[in-house]
């Protein structure tokens, strides 16, 4: 059990939850297929940091890596898998439960 007394939801995930690896998910989701590059550039962060949540995300089955050529130069592309995308989707339905529907009032 958690500290709050209760189990997370069905379809939380640990490892999509975490902050950056959320944003890595939701734009791979949107996108379908994105370039490194772009990715870092869209999420403000480095190189570095991208490649290290890139990695989890691998390595859970989440995400999965293309390398191309282009203009003589190598790109990574990335994109979801379908476990990743399942992983994805699950969680943001885990969230959705745990806060509830949006408040009419405000």
């Amino acid at each position: 059990m958690s500290a709050g007394g209760h189990d997370p939801p069905a379809g939380f995930d640990a490892t999509v939850h975490a902050p950056n690896r959320l944003r890595v998910c939701a734009l791979l989701d949107t996108a379908g297929e994105a370039e490194f590059g772009r990715v870092q550039e869209q999420l403000g962060l480095s190189a570095s940091v991208l490649s290290k949540h890139v990695t989890v995300l691998m390595d859970a089955g989440y995400v999965e890596q293309r390398k191309a050529v282009r203009d003589a130069r190598q790109s990574v592309w990335l994109r979801l898998t379908p476990a990743g995308r399942d992983a994805y989707r699950g969680h943001l339905a885990a969230l959705r439960a745990i806060v509830g529907p949006p408040d009419p009032a405000v």
